[in-house]
């Protein structure tokens, strides 16, 4: 009894039956110790059962097995659930949506563009923040509200 306590992972008993179950092979996690993994299970069994986590959410084995480099904005169509659209947007990035998901610019001001993702891919409408450092040429994007009218209104924000 001692080394099935000891070398178990998960013990169930009921009055005529037990569930026993082995420890996982793998479990990783995020530094804020979060189920994480990228491209491989965050939980792995040794008969094959895993479980994906992309810092603390659960996703289908689609995404999973994916890493989030690979991983395409225009998934974000197609996507009904919004806590998976939510983690596709956090793992994509905003610059690589803006660019696969053709945003429309609607005002720039100096090394500033605000645009506006026109596909239907969250709850509201995307509009950006694009920033360009002037001296590194790195091109940052921000989420603002949708009611941005101009990119200075947005840099205020």
């Amino acid at each position: 009894m001692q080394s099935l306590i000891e070398y178990c992972s998960w013990i169930l008993p009921y009055e005529k039956i037990c569930i026993v179950c082995d420890r996982p092979l793998h479990l990783r996690f995020d530094n804020q110790n979060r189920l994480h993994a990228e491209g491989e299970p965050a939980i792995e069994f040794i008969d094959g059962f895993s479980l994906y986590s992309y810092h603390g959410v659960t996703l289908p084995e689609k995404y999973g097995k994916i890493h989030p480099n690979q991983w395409q904005a225009n998934w974000l169509q197609s996507e009904k659930n919004a806590e998976l659209r939510r983690v596709l947007i956090q793992g994509i990035g905003y610059a690589r949506i803006c660019q696969e998901l053709q945003a429309v610019e609607l005002d720039t001001w100096a090394e500033y563009t605000l645009l506006k993702i026109d596909a239907d891919v969250d709850e509201e409408l995307i509009y950006l923040l694009k920033m360009t450092c002037p001296s590194t040429g790195f091109i940052h994007a921000l989420r603002v509200p949708p009611d941005m009218e101009t990119a200075q209104e947005a840099i205020r924000w």
